[in-house]
């Protein structure tokens, strides 16, 4: 039996698994060193004793420009980024019951691909480029709520969810591949890059956005965080312990694509976030939500971080989308999926 700590404040109390707690703190070192790394390298090398002068002392030098408006806001960027596909995929796999669950394959980045492709191609012109995220988010939500409406019979199953997810999917990458290929030329390379997905130009404005997003969708996923591990089961068994599974998938769908949609908006269509983060999570810590949760997260985070930091340093003085690279890590990974739900 695992080890445990039992936290009391007054009427509230909270179980923490000793192990899960180590690989929560671990996982935050490890996060922290590896912003320090991706603050110190690039183009221009800045020494860590340089780095934390600039943090903990707020005066002028010659790395302020570069790490205060061109590395530590990509650095944060790709940490909310990380943390927001991770907690979704985790929801996902979660209330479909089904390991290979994530953002990409379920088609909530391919609404918001079609809907960004849309917008460059048509009304980039018109409008200006601040109007991009919302369109984002309106196609996650638009492609969840048709998911969602077609997989409707009576009520929803996970099979029909991740069926309908991939069939929807699928009919938006061919408009979305139509779309370009009837659009000018000269919006097609900036469209190419945020569907490939990077963090390059990251403002603390947009990082603004993402936390407010956040904060108000977290606090809604901690509500709801102790129905996930129910819905394990299956929804007879649900409805014999009193829960409505129909209504708690319908708002943790929600919260998922919440979390999914405004990373997209602002980062790009980065895939297998979602799919790779929860599946590390699982082999690190035991089946709670809470640290599933945590560990989801702060792995999501180092996955974007890391794959930025690759694509900003390792090509020199190319700056290489991070979507790219999660790209190579994440397809041999969900091949391996497959093949394990094979056999």
């Amino acid at each position: 039996m695992a080890k445990t700590l039992i936290l009391r404040f007054g009427r509230f109390s909270r179980l923490i698994e000793i192990k899960t707690f180590w690989i929560i703190f671990f996982l935050c070192i490890l996060t922290i060193l590896h912003c320090m790394f991706s603050l110190s390298l690039g183009k221009v090398f800045i020494p860590f004793d340089q780095i934390l002068k600039e943090i903990l002392t707020p005066t002028q030098s010659e790395y302020t420009f570069i790490i205060e408006s061109l590395r530590l806001p990509r650095i944060v960027l790709a940490m909310l980024v990380g943390i927001a596909l991770g907690l979704s995929g985790l929801i996902l796999q979660n209330i479909v019951r089904n390991p290979l669950a994530s953002p990409d394959i379920l088609g909530v980045t391919s609404g918001a691909s079609v809907a960004v492709v849309c917008f460059m191609t048509f009304l980039s012109a018109q409008l200006s480029l601040h109007w991009l995220p919302l369109f984002a988010i309106l196609g996650a939500w638009c492609a969840a709520f048709l998911i969602y409406l077609l997989s409707w019979k009576g009520g929803t199953t996970s099979i029909r969810l991740v069926l309908m997810g991939i069939g929807v999917s699928t009919i938006l990458g061919a408009i979305t591949t139509l779309t370009l290929v009837l659009g000018p030329l000269n919006t097609m390379l900036s469209t190419y890059v945020w569907l490939t997905g990077s963090v390059y130009g990251a403002l603390w404005q947009d990082i603004a956005h993402l936390s407010i997003w956040l904060i108000v969708m977290i606090p809604l996923l901690i509500c709801f965080s102790r129905y996930l591990n129910p819905h394990e089961l299956e929804d007879s068994i649900l409805v014999g312990l009193g829960l409505n599974p129909e209504r708690n998938r319908m708002c943790l769908l929600f919260i998922a694509v919440a979390l999914a949609a405004v990373a997209i908006a602002y980062a790009g269509a980065i895939a297998f976030v979602g799919l790779i983060a929860p599946h590390i999570a699982r082999q690190l810590v035991p089946r709670s939500f809470a640290g599933l949760a945590w560990v989801s997260g702060l792995v999501g985070a180092n996955l974007v971080i890391f794959a930025d930091l690759i694509g900003r340093t390792v090509f020199l003085p190319l700056d290489l989308p991070a979507g790219i690279f999660i790209a190579v890590f994440g397809t041999p990974f969900f091949i391996y999926l497959l093949l394990k739900q094979r056999f």
